[in-house]
């Protein structure tokens, strides 16, 4: 396991061993990632740490809806459609190479028409070797009145759903909002609805509780330290999944 003064660090002690890592644990696996802009920039954080160790630039962590990001492609939505900031925006993303394959998909809402769409698409298509999902802010602020009961209910319908679609050795992992400025507070999904769908949790709010400034002035959205920080704990839960045993070096070396 890493150790605790590396896992409290935002930096990797030796970027291009980790990077070695990460392809071969993703070689020729399929992770999905779902959620809102917050999940898109941890797609596009994966999407270079597969090709080169650099870090996400500031244009390219605020840009959304592109035609190409680091030779993905856009395949629906975006720039393909309408560019909004309401609920019915949508995009969907894909880089592929010859052994990695990652696909995300932006949700405004956990459960809904589109999202039975999406869960059609993995039934009927490619199974996903790993699921990341989040969504809360936009559930519990952009609809009715009563959204923390609909948004809880919908969480059902939704884990109830693709436990029933995806491989049963497919890790679903839901990251929890990390922490918000002051007129939102995050860290949603109680732990009994996890427990009941044998969910994998990763506490984003917890992990950068402590780190608020690596925080945007927006009070919603990280820099690229702390995407790929992110990236670095998607890494060791898929590993931890999958039985895969990583090796980091002793910390304060390789820096």
């Amino acid at each position: 396991m890493i150790s605790q003064e590396a896992s409290d660090d935002l930096t990797w002690n030796d970027p291009i061993s980790v990077r070695k890592q990460f392809l071969q644990l993703l070689h020729n696996r399929f992770p999905v990632i779902l959620g809102g802009s917050v999940q898109r920039s941890v797609y596009k954080d994966l999407v270079l740490l597969l090709q080169r160790d650099q870090y996400l630039t500031l244009p390219q962590l605020r840009s959304k809806g592109e035609f190409s990001f680091e030779q993905d492609s856009l395949v629906e939505g975006g720039r393909l459609g309408p560019m909004t900031n309401g609920t019915e925006y949508r995009e969907v993303r894909q880089y592929r190479s010859d052994h990695h394959l990652l696909r995300f998909y932006f949700l405004t809402r956990i459960y809904s028409p589109y999202v039975e769409s999406i869960l059609e698409d993995f039934r009927r298509g490619l199974k996903p070797d790993i699921i990341i999902v989040s969504s809360c802010v936009w559930d519990i602020t952009r609809y009715s009145l009563e959204c923390f009961q609909q948004y809880k209910e919908s969480l059902h319908k939704f884990f109830g759903q693709i436990k029933t679609i995806v491989c049963q050795d497919c890790p679903i992992l839901w990251t929890l909002v990390m922490p918000l400025g002051k007129k939102i507070k995050g860290g949603f999904l109680v732990p009994e609805l996890a427990d009941a769908y044998s969910l994998d949790v990763l506490d984003l709010h917890f992990h950068f509780r402590l780190n608020l400034q690596h925080r945007m002035p927006d009070g919603v959205h990280w820099d690229a330290l702390a995407h790929r920080r992110i990236s670095g704990l998607l890494l060791q839960h898929a590993a931890d999944a999958w039985g895969v045993k990583l090796h980091y070096p002793p910390p304060g070396q390789g820096q």
